[in-house]
């Protein structure tokens, strides 16, 4: 991954993950899922979302009142 991309949420659960990323896209913020969940037993690991460092503050608030 390279410098400029932060790790601004991490679940375990791919369609929440599929759902920031689109909620994300829809404003303008390309995301990144970073899955590390072992594919022998997909409840172990974590999901991660990735976005530029420019856009950390703005898809924050988004992912917050998404889950309000």
């Amino acid at each position: 991954m390279e410098k400029n991309w932060v790790n601004i949420f991490t679940t375990n659960q791919i369609y929440l993950a599929e759902i920031i990323k689109d909620v994300l896209a829809d404003n303008d913020m390309q995301a990144v899922i970073f899955n590390k969940q072992d594919s022998a037993y997909v409840t172990l690991g974590d999901i991660e979302i990735y976005v530029k460092a420019e856009n950390v503050i703005k898809a924050k608030f988004l992912i917050k009142k998404l889950q309000n």
